[in-house]
């Protein structure tokens, strides 16, 4: 393999890219380029280095020997390079999803991290729940969100870490007219024989449906069985409004038109939130990020339990384990 004299960051973000996707159409997503560009970077690059780094098939991608040589060495490169720019003051955006909007956790922390450094762009995203923005965190596409952790695939969690942040109350989104709509707060037992809404058949949030059975377990809930999901409000109200449920959510979920929110009580339950990323991640707006969220822990109380608070067994766990 000859020596090149320089190579440049864009095709070695090009080949990093493809080497993790082993698809050409899904890394050209996640760099938001054309395809034909990137399969262009990826052959220069082959040219600059006389060397093939892909073995492409009909049917397949595969790394060749040089490849798999080359891509701990790229990644190290990229990371300097990204270090590098960091240092004087060029640093990429931070990209940080909030789930939804109109969610506080996560918003407040953003907004606290902007203030913590100004000189950094922090942008948010929403991917409306923690599993979706686990995977984009894995590929290279989020940098940071926010959810139940111990929830999250034991495979997803491998490349990701954590820290603990609050402990959200939760509640239920009632429509207008349920029976339950007119009290002040409603206790779990209740909602024996009711369907509740919890997220079910949403690839994007299976962390929240699996918090929702350990919850409903032995108290006669019933978690709503998988509905078309609902993109936006509008269409949010009008299923709501066509099945009737009950929808679990967290006490500071906006309420919408038709609707009231309502918290859960006896026991409180809580689902626990924690700043998740990628691991490896260096960045100096998410030094600012870490830094917001251990001010807003420590200044809210946000991880104190109330004495009849209830959270899953298995966060105890990871909590430890994060310890």
């Amino acid at each position: 393999m000859p020596t090149p004299s320089a190579v440049d960051p864009r095709l070695l973000r090009a080949f990093v890219a493809v080497a993790e996707e082993l698809h050409f159409t899904r890394a050209a997503a996640r760099l938001y380029v054309a395809q034909q560009a990137l399969s262009r970077d990826v052959r220069r690059l082959e040219r600059d280095l006389g060397t093939e780094l892909f073995l492409r098939t009909t049917r397949q991608v595969a790394l060749t020997p040089d490849g798999e040589r080359l891509l701990p060495l790229a990644r190290r490169v990229l990371q300097a390079h990204e270090d590098l720019l960091a240092a004087f003051g060029q640093a990429r955006p931070l990209l940080v999803d909030l789930n939804s909007p109109g969610l506080a956790t996560g918003r407040r922390v953003l907004e606290r991290a902007r203030e913590l450094a100004p000189d950094c762009e922090l942008m948010a995203r929403y991917e409306s729940g923690l599993t979706g923005a686990a995977a984009e965190m894995i590929a290279g596409r989020l940098d940071a969100s926010f959810g139940h952790f111990a929830g999250l695939d034991p495979a997803l969690r491998a490349a990701l870490d954590h820290q603990p942040v609050r402990y959200e109350a939760m509640a239920v989104i009632l429509p207008e007219a349920h029976p339950l709509a007119a009290r002040e707060a409603v206790p779990l037992a209740a909602l024996a024989g009711e369907t509740v809404y919890a997220g079910a058949g949403n690839p994007r949030t299976p962390e929240w449906t699996d918090l929702a059975r350990r919850l409903f377990e032995g108290r006669g809930i019933t978690v709503a069985p998988p509905a078309p999901l609902a993109v936006g409000e509008e269409e949010f109200q009008r299923l709501m409004a066509k099945t009737g449920h009950p929808v679990l959510a967290v006490t500071d979920f906006p309420a919408l038109p038709g609707t009231v929110v309502r918290p859960l009580v006896e026991p409180v339950p809580l689902s626990p939130v924690s700043l998740v990323w990628r691991r490896g991640l260096t960045h100096p707006g998410f030094d600012a990020l870490r830094r917001a969220a251990a001010q807003l822990t420590a200044e809210e109380d946000w991880l104190r339990r109330p004495a009849d608070g209830w959270i899953p067994a298995m966060h105890h766990v990871t909590k430890l384990l994060h310890n």
